[in-house]
């Protein structure tokens, strides 16, 4: 008894108990997205690699789909407003990802992968209003345990990813890889159905609906102009949205080149593809179950810095792996799964404490274009990198990590009011 009183106390199991609705309907279905995600995203890559994509075409598909990514995201603030949340986000995730993973099944060339790319740019629709969906009917001190939840959510393809390696060493990667494909289509299709089942419309997002209505979309979209100077004068948002930046950046780097490197460089069986993000969904969920909650005496600035510098030795440790080092890349894996459990939960807690509730769609909408745009030229330069020597892209990640420490040393704890400075 004492024991399941503990359990209820826990900082987890309370926000989960006191959030109900969207928050609650949102992170259960989240497997629906993570379980498909994480099995191929080993494979991803080396998927298209083996169907013979370049080096240079994979990082010119990067760059070529952030471009659209940016026009996109513009867009996706109005449509959260004009259509509302819960919509906008029912068609991210059908034409984001439903549709994007069917092109991906069958695609067989350089053009068909930038297709399906493209066609998955539709998910940054689902960014912003996915944000406002989660969070907007939440308590405002419960965001990094919801977001820590969403990781959770995220790691559960932990009991299905030995799936993915078994069959590719059964039956290759290719054939598997595209059935995997089908069946991410099947389970984003699910996750849409049940959104409209049982999510509902923020009360903001009523708000803003009501406010758009008979306002034209070209109208909206030159009032971003309005919007610039704000995220211009706040410190603590600007901070946010550069850490924010690094880490896509870095993530983006390091997910697409991480299978390429291990194989090719390291001669490490693609097999093993399979493991590496067992273990990392293993660590992290112990260190969210276990340790996460026990850090809110420091709710930023340190856990980020120790976040940061775990993601920097790994990568190090990565760099300077040898043949076959299997136990440099596990250890890699092993550090950068504490610092993502660190960071990832922060950096978007952090960035949506400090936007104006009245304009959070479409502030949201302009950070994550603001984003990609920013980050646009550097999916063609890692792949460039990478055709030099496949272990220049973890360097160039390892001097985007020391920025964003930088960064973070000047980030302050949320004030009463929420908001940092």
């Amino acid at each position: 008894m004492k024991q399941n009183a503990k359990w209820k106390q826990h900082a987890l199991i309370r926000v989960l108990a006191n959030n109900r609705g969207n928050p609650r309907t949102l992170i259960f279905i989240e497997p629906l997205w993570g379980i498909p995600y994480n099995l191929i995203a080993p494979f991803a890559t080396l998927y298209m690699y083996t169907l013979g994509v370049t080096d240079v075409q994979i990082g010119l598909i990067l760059s070529v789909t952030m471009a659209v990514q940016v026009v996109i995201a513009f867009w996706g603030g109005i449509l959260t407003d004009k259509l509302g949340r819960k919509f906008t986000t029912m068609l991210g995730d059908f034409f984001g990802w439903a549709i994007a993973c069917l092109v991906w099944a069958v695609s067989q060339n350089f053009w068909m992968f930038l297709i399906a790319a493209v066609l998955n740019c539709f998910e940054q629709v689902n960014q912003t209003a996915w944000f406002c969906l989660l969070i907007e009917d939440a308590d405002p001190a419960d965001l990094v345990e919801i977001y820590t939840w969403v990781t959770i959510g995220g790691l559960v393809a932990v009991f299905f990813a030995p799936l993915s390696g078994l069959f590719v060493s059964a039956y290759s990667m290719v054939p598997v890889v595209r059935v995997l494909y089908f069946l991410f289509a099947l389970t984003m299709t699910a996750k849409t159905l049940i959104t409209f089942r049982f999510c509902h419309e923020t009360g903001q997002g009523r708000i803003r609906r009501q406010q758009t209505k008979g306002v034209s979309p070209l109208r909206m979209l030159a009032e971003y102009r309005h919007l610039i100077p704000g995220l211009l004068r706040s410190p603590g948002l600007l901070k946010a949205v550069a850490v924010s930046v690094i880490f896509y950046i870095t993530n983006m780097v390091n997910n697409t080149f991480f299978s390429l490197y291990v194989t090719q460089r390291l001669g490490l069986s693609e097999n093993f593809l399979a493991v590496f993000p067992i273990l990392n969904a293993v660590v992290m969920l112990v260190f969210m179950v276990g340790v996460q909650h026990r850090l809110r005496f420091s709710q930023f600035r340190l856990p980020l810095w120790l976040g940061l510098a775990l993601y920097g030795a790994g990568t190090l440790v990565l760099i300077l792996a040898p043949l076959n080092g299997l136990g440099a890349v596990l250890t890699y894996v092993l550090l950068c799964a504490v610092g993502a459990a660190l960071v990832n939960p922060r950096k978007d807690a952090l960035l949506q404490l400090n936007l104006d509730a009245q304009e959070r769609a479409r502030m949201n909408a302009l950070i994550i274009a603001s984003t990609v745009a920013l980050s646009c030229p550097f999916g063609y330069f890692a792949g460039w990198l990478s055709s030099l020597d496949r272990r220049l892209p973890f360097a160039f990640s390892l001097v985007l990590f020391a920025v964003a420490a930088l960064v973070v040393s000047r980030v302050r704890e949320p004030g009463p009011g929420g908001q940092t400075e």
